[in-house]
């Protein structure tokens, strides 16, 4: 069900007979919206009400039986007395007509104990009939589920989407068809900004890194996981020793790389021994808005990850101030390849690398949309038209996370995240 979270865009069969398929699934998949599983919640808090009355009843009963025990010798000395009495009116004196009256006094606190129970048959009744509607209910859900187990069914679709992840993470790259509405995470900070997740570290560590404004900054606060960063608590402070530039910084494999301020030079922070671990200069790089995105603020030089590594994105004066997409050794911060793609980069807005492939969009502002492609491994680009709802009219910073294949947006003093929708070509050989 979309509901869930499901979703498939397209179905075809290719000319050689492939079947094509392009889908999305849930991050997390469960059935807790299933039909079925609403009604045994129902049920599950019908039963658990019941049982707490029934705890009530129990003590209540097991309180006035111990009353009722305690009253049953006085019982017995007032019939042994009233027998008396009944045979010979002659000893009913008015002394033993007091202790007769005494011993009626002493019973009288019985006839609320008494009344109580009366009520408490009513509850049972009421208990007994809930007790029906209850068994009632079970035959019903039985009746729809027929001969499958719904525990079976369950751990049925949970392998299923095991399968389908496992599916992705060998999948690989595809390319680009679309990019979802935005899901705002917090609002905070100033217009601009960055924040990320580490772009390699395995699952487990959810820590968050967030860097307010765009320029001679130095402060970077790390959030143990996305939702202390969302409630703004649990987090740790790093102060680096050199100020940033812009806001195309990048955490991978557990170290910053930035672009130090009024320079072209690429540092590589590292957040446990809280130390550069190398700098170098990117040879011919424009920097101090020389070649920024259409928004300036100093973002002349972007670094990026995707599934191939790291990337640098600038210009320089030799190719006209179109924009430059480097490959980048993460140890050294050697440029390994170059490639001009032909887009003057004061035109886009931000742009970001999916599996080698560098997306521009045409503007930082409302309407904007992913415009423009080039293919590292082809040396190719084409222009494209990919919807981009650009939610608070200003984007200063766009990025992709390889590792959650989602990408990273700071939108006018908001932090927001959008999911990506890959087209593959699948190679089968009987296995999904």
């Amino acid at each position: 069900s979309p509901d869930e979270g499901w979703q498939v865009y397209t179905s075809a069969q290719a000319p050689d007979g492939k079947c094509l398929c392009t889908a999305v699934i849930p991050v997390q998949g469960t059935c807790s919206r299933d039909l079925r599983s609403h009604q045994l919640r129902q049920l599950m808090e019908k039963v658990q009400n019941i049982s707490q009355s029934m705890e009530v009843l129990d003590l209540r009963t097991y309180r006035d039986l111990q009353y009722v025990r305690n009253t049953e010798s006085l019982m017995k000395g007032l019939d042994s007395r009233l027998k008396v009495a009944a045979e010979s009116q002659k000893s009913l004196n008015t002394k033993s007509f007091q202790e007769l009256k005494d011993k009626m006094t002493e019973l009288l606190p019985l006839l609320p104990v008494l009344d109580q129970y009366k009520s408490d048959t009513r509850l049972i009744v009421h208990l007994k009939e809930e007790v029906r509607n209850l068994s009632g209910s079970l035959l019903a859900i039985q009746e729809e589920m027929g001969a499958y187990d719904y525990e079976e069914l369950q751990q049925r679709v949970l392998m299923l989407e095991a399968r389908l992840h496992a599916c992705m993470q060998k999948l690989g790259c595809g390319k680009l068809t679309g990019v979802s509405n935005p899901i705002t995470i917090r609002a905070s900070g100033s217009r601009f900004g960055s924040w990320m997740t580490d772009t390699m570290t395995p699952s487990a560590d959810t820590r968050v890194w967030y860097m307010d404004g765009y320029y001679k900054g130095r402060r970077v606060l790390e959030f143990r996981t996305l939702n202390d960063f969302v409630t703004g608590q649990n987090f740790v402070q790093h102060l680096l020793p050199h100020p940033w530039a812009g806001t195309g910084h990048v955490v991978f494999n557990g170290s910053l790389y930035y672009n130090k301020y009024q320079s072209n030079i690429a540092v590589k922070y590292h957040f446990r021994s809280r130390s550069v671990l190398v700098q170098r200069s990117l040879a011919g790089a424009g920097y101090n808005n020389t070649f920024p995105y259409s928004w300036g603020g100093f973002s002349d030089i972007d670094f990026m990850v995707d599934e191939n590594g790291l990337w640098a994105v600038y210009t320089t004066n030799q190719n006209a101030g179109n924009i430059v997409v480097s490959r980048v050794d993460p140890q050294t911060l050697e440029v390994l390849r170059s490639w001009d793609t032909g887009y003057p980069k004061r035109s886009a807005g931000e742009s970001f690398m999916i599996c080698g492939t560098l997306y521009v969009t045409n503007s930082h502002l409302a309407g904007a949309k992913i415009y423009f492609a080039y293919y590292t491994n082809t040396s190719s680009y084409e222009y494209t038209d990919i919807p981009f709802h650009n939610q608070y009219s200003h984007i200063s910073m766009l990025d992709y996370n390889p590792r959650e294949r989602v990408l990273y947006t700071w939108n006018n003093g908001h932090q927001v995240i959008y999911n990506v929708t890959l087209f593959h070509v699948i190679k089968t050989s009987g296995e999904l």
